[in-house]
């Protein structure tokens, strides 16, 4: 037992960590933005961005890996406790993970869009970007939601 808790918290560290990046690099994509011509500024940004998303990759793979063990830890590790929904009673498991999907899709968008910047093409208009911004707050509260009452 003492092993699923230590892979549950780091499975949990690195979720907020990669969520953390997944939250700021909309806010670099914006600042890139309202920086406009200032060269200095935009390289500043553009390299926050990529060590960001650089950042955000590993703490992604971490986060997806410990939550493989979560889910199939049972099968290699002695002491772990059968943890794999699948059929019957797992539709929230079924529904976090499509939203995680979306929080992926979300973090390579912002990533093709801040690569797209360095080699000089265009961003959303800062509105855009700002909505764009908050989309990973909603997805979380789902996945958070669906993971503490699991509904169905």
């Amino acid at each position: 037992m003492q092993s699923y808790l230590w892979v549950k918290t780091f499975h949990l560290v690195f979720v907020m960590a990669w969520i953390a990046a997944a939250f700021y690099l909309p806010r670099i994509l914006i600042n890139l933005v309202e920086a406009g011509a200032a060269g200095d500024v935009r390289a500043r940004l553009v390299l926050m961005g990529r060590r960001l998303y650089r950042f955000g990759h590993v703490m992604l793979g971490l986060a997806l890996l410990m939550g493989l063990v979560l889910w199939m830890g049972y099968l290699v590790i002695p002491d772990f406790p059968t943890m794999a929904p699948i059929g019957s009673g797992a539709g929230w498991l079924h529904a976090k993970l499509a939203l995680v999907v979306l929080l992926i899709v979300h973090f390579v968008v912002g990533g093709s869009w801040l690569k797209g910047a360095q080699a000089g093409r265009a961003l959303p208009s800062t509105k855009a970007l700002r909505w764009f911004n908050e989309i990973p707050v909603l997805l979380l509260v789902g996945v958070v939601w669906l993971v503490l009452a699991k509904p169905f």
